[in-house]
């Protein structure tokens, strides 16, 4: 739960100033943010996040025949609908007791490393960067653009800027450099994806039990020929980002800041082993430990834990200020693992939906989006976890495991260290992530490309292995299997912004109850029942204003670069209320800021 600070010596009379953005677009729902400011004193003193659309995905499986759970998954989301056809399968393969062939796992692998390369560049370099490039700088911060003007650029020898502020003009949307290098390199790696998967972004080829890609040389000869034209723009998207964010710490200092929260990150874990992964749950621990990005969970900066039982038996949904009726009084679809160990009444296995459409309170409830929570087993706390945009909780749990040990990439303890080759201009490149003293705005998004950097390396080891097989003559892609009458099933993945988890429940081989759960309830949550705020609510709230502008002519540039480093889908879609905002006729004193880890 939030605590609060003393409120610093000094400080002026309150000018509290209510102001929202909303919608701030995204496929699953629609999020507002709403906010009260304090212009006198230059920070955020409260936030909600609100979602307006309610989806229904786990009232309408009900019924419905388990081998389908893929296909109608992946209309979740437009854009990472193949992590939910994945991670369906995950979940399905273990009801039904079927592994796919190794070569199966490596073209679901191919798949999903280029759905990351693709996503998180269209991202990063199309969306997030317009809130730090130099037209947006030049209107909310120009005395920041004049330093930038006068700023070499560090890594210039690698990206070919020669100051900060020309790496700010490359991502001018529409106009710059690299803005419309980034939607080239897009198309390259959603080519990628269909070579792998049939189509973007529902693919067409993935099955429980296997895959339908018909193995042949081209299909990954077409592969590695796109990833290399884009490796040496991998390398560049790290330097010019290390710069222009260290850039940003040394010319606003405090900075860091902006949408710092205490570090509570989860990671559910990529990209399966095809030597150990077998999908039953009695191993999942085993084989959840050697996937190519490792699950886990990080608690003021420490890992709690790497096994998917803990944190699948850990899972609570909790309503808090949502518009939803409780089901704690209802029959327990499931009262125990396989282990046996008790399933909480809370947990996914055993919610049920029941929509309870209604006015949007602010005092009560106030969104179509629950409060998932984590339970930690030794202190009780019911944690609200984010996942850091997904890059952030996905490298800081594997650099801290440091179980991650390929040709290519290379967990340490302390930081991922990630090896490219040469590409059409780049001399062979490793880049090392470490560990950052903050789980905060700009971190999150330093993360982003870094992770390119690890999907594009760990691509080429999936490339390698495939092809391996496919000349010795391997080429099975695809196990039958039969639905059993009853049984359950739980998939963990991680979609491009991070946790996704999927949990199935089967009887008279039908869905019996079916509970997807993307990143964005995580990040997007509002308050639960303790009080603690979601993730988005807890980074932006108490957080300074930087931007130079005042309530005339505001245009929430920090607000929403921390909005936006979830990675909250589809984030080009905010409307922003660009008036005076309303003066609150009632002057208070807010709580001031919260703990940061």
């Amino acid at each position: 739960m939030t605590t609060t600070e003393s409120r610093p010596s000094g400080r002026r009379p309150a000018q509290i100033v209510d102001m929202s953005w909303d919608p701030i677009t995204r496929i699953i729902g629609n999020l507002g943010i709403y906010t009260k400011i304090d212009f006198a004193n230059r920070e955020v003193v409260e936030c909600r996040s609100t979602s307006s659309l309610f989806r229904g995905y786990s009232v309408f499986m009900k019924g419905k025949d388990p081998r389908d759970a893929g296909f109608i998954t992946s209309r979740i989301c437009g854009i990472c609908g193949d992590n939910h056809t994945t991670c369906s399968n995950y979940a399905q393969q273990m009801a039904y007791g079927v592994k796919p062939p190794k070569l199966a796992e490596h073209i679901t692998n191919l798949g999903e490393a280029a759905e990351y390369m693709f996503d998180h560049t269209i991202f990063q370099d199309n969306l997030v960067f317009v809130d730090f490039c130099e037209a947006m700088v030049k209107a909310t911060n120009p005395g920041v653009l004049a330093r930038a003007e006068r700023t070499t650029a560090p890594r210039g020898d690698v990206h070919g800027f020669k100051t900060i502020a020309d790496i700010m003009q490359a991502f001018n949307p529409f106009e710059g450099e690299v803005y419309k290098e980034a939607l080239k390199v897009s198309r390259v790696t959603r080519e990628m994806f269909c070579l792998m998967e049939g189509r973007h972004v529902h693919p067409s080829t993935l099955y429980p039990g296997g895959v339908g890609t018909m193995p042949q040389p081209n299909t990954f000869t077409d592969y590695l020929s796109r990833l290399m034209h884009v490796i040496d723009f991998v390398k560049k998207a790290v330097a010019m980002n290390d710069d222009v964010f260290d850039f940003f710490y040394e010319a606003l200092p405090g900075y860091e800041e902006v949408g710092k929260r205490r570090i509570l990150l989860g990671c559910w874990g990529a990209w399966q082993n095809p030597d150990v992964v077998d999908y039953r749950y009695a191993n999942m621990n085993q084989w959840g430990r050697a996937m190519y990005v490792t699950p886990g969970i990080v608690v003021d900066g420490k890992l709690v834990t790497n096994n998917l039982v803990d944190i699948n038996l850990g899972l609570r949904i909790m309503l808090g200020s949502s518009y939803y009726e409780d089901w704690v009084n209802e029959q327990p679809f499931v009262t125990h693992d396989p282990l046996g160990n008790p399933v909480d009444m809370r947990h996914p296995w055993n919610q049920t939906t029941v929509p309870v459409p209604q006015k949007r309170d602010f005092d009560g409830n106030y969104s179509w989006v629950m409060s998932p929570r984590w339970h930690h087993p030794e202190t009780g706390e019911h944690l609200a976890l984010d996942t850091g945009g997904g890059p952030l909780a996905r490298l800081w749990t594997t650099a801290l495991s440091g179980l991650v040990d390929t040709p290519y990439v290379k967990a340490t303890g302390s930081s991922v260290r990630i090896s490219l080759p040469k590409g059409e201009s780049l001399p062979e490149t490793t880049l090392e992530w470490h560990i950052p003293k903050w789980s905060n705005t700009i971190e999150r998004d330093r993360a982003r490309p870094y992770f390119v950097a690890y999907a594009a390396a760990m691509a080429l080891q999936f490339l390698e292995e495939a092809m391996g097989m496919l000349r010795s003559g391997d080429t099975k892609v695809y196990e039958n299997f039969e639905v059993p009458d009853e049984a359950i099933g739980c998939g963990f993945h991680e979609a491009v912004r991070g946790v996704l988890s999927h949990h199935l429940v089967i009887r008279d081989k039908k869905i019996a109850n079916y509970h997807p759960y993307p990143p964005t309830p995580w990040n997007a949550s509002p308050r639960d029942i303790y009080g603690t705020p979601g993730p988005y609510e807890d980074a932006v709230q108490g957080q300074p204003v930087f931007e130079e502008n005042g309530p005339d002519d505001f245009k929430g540039v920090d607000i929403m670069r921390t909005v936006r480093s979830f990675d909250p889908c589809l984030p080009c879609g905010v409307h922003m209320y660009m008036g005076k905002g309303k003066t609150l006729s009632t002057v208070h004193s807010p709580t001031y800021g919260a703990s940061h880890g």
